[in-house]
């Protein structure tokens, strides 16, 4: 189980990059291109900002697997071990 308080902090950013709306609910299933409407540009300065949130660097190959909310908070967790 991914620690809540990496999930409510990836899911603010993912907020704040994406520029969701109020009324758009963000979960951990969220997907980035799916539910949130993000291209490529969006999440690679989404991954920037939570390299600079959590001061860790997530590998190129990484990011690729990533494609929810939830994918992210589990790569930061494990990078923050």
């Amino acid at each position: 189980q991914t620690n809540p308080e990496i999930v409510d902090k990836v899911i603010k950013i993912a907020r704040e990059q994406f520029g969701v709306q109020d009324d758009l609910e963000v979960t951990a299933q969220s997907t980035f291109v799916d539910d949130i409407g993000a291209d490529d540009l969006a999440i690679r300065e989404f991954v920037l900002a939570l390299e600079e949130a959590f001061g860790i660097e997530i590998e190129d190959k990484k990011v690729e697997s990533i494609s929810t909310v939830g994918q992210a908070a589990e790569v930061i967790e494990e990078l923050l071990k």
